[in-house]
């Protein structure tokens, strides 16, 4: 879990990427949570578009793919969520939270 202070930092990071992909009426595919689970493996934090014709609502949406993902949901704003998880990989530059 992460803290109220981390989460604004993280948002304010997040504010400068563009969403690297997007949810829509065909839900959350197997191949669609690889493709995320890579991104954050590489960069630790991505964002989302959650599409109009998506079932359900994006903060719903946000914190079941994070869930998924084993990842935190810093922030669903409008339609696009940002998540974030810490990568394994060893001689990476982490995000300090």
């Amino acid at each position: 879990m992460i803290t109220s202070k981390q989460r604004s930092k993280l948002k304010a990071l997040a504010a400068n990427i563009d969403p690297i992909g997007q949810v829509g009426k065909e839900g959350i595919g197997e191949n669609m949570l690889k493709s995320f689970s890579d991104c954050l493996e590489a960069r630790e934090l991505i964002k989302i578009h959650i599409l109009e014709n998506a079932d359900g609502e994006p903060k719903v949406l946000g914190h079941e793919l994070a869930e998924m993902l084993n990842a935190e949901c810093v922030i669903v704003i409008g339609r696009k969520a940002v998540l974030y998880r810490k990568s394994s990989r060893k001689n990476f530059k982490h995000i300090e939270i």
